[in-house]
């Protein structure tokens, strides 16, 4: 089966009820295994299983009222475009509605003007020309409502736009009868509404300029992430250098970087030596020591040296596209609880147009008369808010997960979200992940540098992961490593070597005649906290005693007892000796240990863990677990296979980043409970105020004007609040 995803910018999206539609459509397609609509990011992620043609799906996407086209790898979100159109058509509403609004509304705050503007111009006269700019404002501004209204509700889909041309149209043509056929409606009945529908038309679009605003300000993560790319280059060439656009790198090109500027591509330092800032990508705020043979990242910013990297990634392929491409991914996925928003949102339009339509019909039969009816129906149609319920979910989703990419927490997976927040336990995998990975020499007794620059001649010949932490020590105190001769390793017991004449031999107390007494009791005391050790000696007898230890993070005590205060229980599960792990936990205050677990066998730990299990890993081997658990955290610093199989990864390798994305993860779920429980409050709340059910009993209804700013609100107060997220420190 040839499967492939595409992405579609959907243009005309309003609120959940069109999210609703695209995703029906798209889905109606037989080549379309699954489809995706976010209303925040105006995107759609399809899935097709079979050989769909684009133009296919866009064509039906049209049918349905709405724009779509393939987005480019470079294309940049439209709410900044749509953000200015809706500012510029509510700046025209709001100078066409104002005079219409200070005719009506004027004599009711000063009845001496009301007196005034009618004996001047004549009551016919006014409502001509109320007529006139009303019908500007719906025909111009407003039209869009009525564009995409209209056909939705002939096609028995009506949508937002359906009940705003509704009530604004009904508001409008019931005023035109009064102006110009006014014995058509009884005498009692003959009020203009011409500023109510002006109104309604000028608010919704501040509403939703205001939206687009905030939106806007929701996605600024991915801004901020696109914007760390500098556009040009200085490559070196023999002995010149020469400025190029970023886009014309190729792996293998030496570039120059000077102090203070931003790195413009992934690659290895092959001359130089500075610090350099990564907080952008990793969260990490101490800049990172680099010299040669290390790897930088694009984007992130130099320090106060001067580098040549060679270049080993670009474009797509670079570590800051990938990030930009998984927060993209998450920020366009679906929770679980959207599930139950999206069910609801399909007969909630239909059932505002139902209430609105018995609210007429009650008010008709009670006897107010056919204007007071036609008030509480257009107020129905017009503080319904389906859009507040559309929004709820994905622009918390768009904040939480570019915070948490501002954090250095990349969620691969959007659902990983919602899963994380409930999560009760979290298996650590030791190795690289509460341990740095990487063995270093610790102690050494006597201390003899002599000794132990014959220790590194020999151990330059070894493969095993201790010698690595040997020749680290002997190269960061610059001793000379001799080259050795007539190398033999001796399984099991270490290796001996021919340098500078003698004999050395570097491994276990039994690969020597002697010992030295004294330190017996030191190196057991090591071996009891889980560290190495290697004994060197010339000849028979050993001479000198070297402690290798595994450090552990420095962030990976005070990651476990952010994990207690959650509530969330941690473990480890490693494949070292229970004395090796029980020596690394237990300073830790991790009480629960799986040792001597095979490569294969973590995942059957894991999955006997039971539900709400996080698994967090680094290497190749941790790849079935982090796959197999409910949620796997991969480090950053790891292999790509664990960090392809994680759902959520951590750039900085930091175990502080764990408890951090337990905490974002739940600060998001309660940021989407407030949206819906605003959401669905408001309209339970405001649609039976707006149909009068509290007039009877002496209480208020709301006219359609104060009705429409009470949608516009709601809108926005889930957007502003969403925005809140943004300040989350972890």
């Amino acid at each position: 089966m040839n499967v492939q995803n595409l992405t579609l910018a959907i243009d005309g999206m309003t609120c959940a009820t069109c999210v609703a539609r695209v995703e029906r459509v798209l889905k109606a397609d037989p080549d379309v295994a699954s489809a995706t609509v976010n209303l925040v990011t105006n995107r759609a992620e399809v899935t097709l299983s079979g050989d769909a043609p684009t133009a296919r799906l866009i064509a039906r996407v049209a049918k349905a009222g709405y724009g779509a086209h393939l987005v480019k790898p470079d294309e940049k979100d439209g709410n900044a475009a749509e953000a200015a159109r809706l500012w510029r058509d509510t700046w025209i509403a709001l100078v066409l509605t104002l005079p219409v609004f200070l005719v009506e509304m004027g004599g009711h705050l000063y009845p001496p003007f009301h007196m005034w503007v009618h004996m001047t111009f004549g009551t016919q006269v006014l409502g001509l020309a109320e007529l006139v700019l009303t019908a500007a404002v719906l025909a111009g501004p407003g039209f869009r409502f009525f564009q995409k209204g209209l056909p939705a509700l002939v096609q028995g889909a009506p949508d937002m736009n359906s009940l705003v041309a509704l009530g604004a149209g009904a508001a409008f043509l019931y005023s035109v009868l009064v102006v110009l056929v006014p014995w058509v409606i009884p005498e009692a009945s003959r009020q203009m509404y011409f500023e109510a529908a002006a109104v309604i038309v000028t608010l919704i679009l501040l509403g939703r300029a205001l939206e687009a605003r905030a939106k806007g300000r929701a996605g600024a993560a991915i801004a901020r992430l696109v914007a760390l790319a500098p556009k040009t280059a200085r490559v070196v060439m023999g002995d010149t250098v020469r400025e190029v656009p970023i886009a014309d790198l190729r792996v293998g090109m030496a570039v120059q970087i000077r102090p203070g500027e931003r790195i413009p591509a992934d690659g290895v330092v092959v001359s130089g030596g500075s610090s350099v800032d990564e907080a952008m990508l990793t969260g990490e705020p101490m800049p990172k020591e680099k010299t040669s043979g290390d790897a930088v990242t694009g984007g992130t910013v130099n320090g106060t040296g001067a580098l040549v990297i060679e270049v080993r990634a670009v474009g797509s392929a670079s570590v800051l596209a990938r990030i930009v491409a998984l927060v993209e991914s998450a920020q366009g996925g679906k929770l679980p609880v959207q599930a139950m928003v999206d069910r609801i949102t399909l007969w909630f339009v239909p059932a505002v147009m139902a209430a609105a339509a018995a609210t007429v019909v009650l008010w008709l039969l009670s006897g107010p008369g056919p204007a007071q009816a036609l008030v509480a129906g257009v107020s129905v149609l017009i503080i319904a808010c389906p859009c507040a319920m559309g929004l709820a979910t994905p622009v918390s989703i768009l904040v939480g997960t570019g915070r948490g990419a501002e954090l250095g927490i990349l969620f691969r997976k959007g659902e990983a979200l919602q899963r994380l927040a409930s999560v009760q336990r979290v298996a650590f995998d030791k190795t690289g992940t509460l341990t740095e990975g990487k063995p270093t020499l610790v102690a050494m007794h006597p201390a003899d540098d002599g000794l132990l620059a014959l220790a590194a001649s020999v151990e330059a010949g070894s493969e095993h992961p201790l010698a690595a932490a040997v020749l680290r020590a002997a190269e960061l105190k610059r001793l000379p490593v001799a080259a050795a001769s007539g190398f033999a390793a001796m399984p099991g017991l270490g290796a001996k070597a021919q340098v500078g004449g003698a004999t050395v031999t570097v491994g276990s107390a039994r690969a020597f005649a002697a010992v030295p007494e004294g330190l017996l009791a030191v190196a057991s005391a090591a071996q009891g906290k889980g560290q190495g050790v290697l004994w060197v000696g010339r000849g028979p007898r050993a001479e000198a005693l070297l402690i290798v230890a595994d450090p552990v993070k420095a962030a990976a005590g005070a990651a476990v007892q952010r994990l207690t205060a959650l509530g969330v229980e941690a473990l480890m599960v490693t494949g070292d000796a229970r004395a090796t792990a029980e020596a690394i936990a237990g300073p830790l205050g991790i009480a629960r240990i799986e040792a001597e677990v095979l490569p294969e066998g973590k995942a059957a730990v894991v999955a006997a863990l039971g539900p709400g299990t996080v698994f967090v890993g680094d290497g190749i081997n941790d790849a079935p677990a982090l796959a197999s658990a409910d949620v796997g955290i991969a480090m950053g610093t790891g292999s790509d296979v664990a960090i392809e199989a994680g759902d959520v990864v951590l750039m900085s390798g930091d175990p502080l980043g764990v408890p951090r994305a337990i905490a974002l993860s739940r600060a998001v779920m309660r940021n989407i409970g407030q949206n819906l429980a605003w959401a669905f409050g408001y309209n339970a709340a405001l649609i039976p105020v707006a149909a009068g059910a509290l007039v009877p009993f002496g209480g208020p209804q709301l006219s359609p004007m104060l009705a429409a700013a009470a949608m516009g609100a709601s809108s926005v107060f889930v957007v502003v609040n969403a925005l809140r997220l943004r300040r989350f420190k972890g």
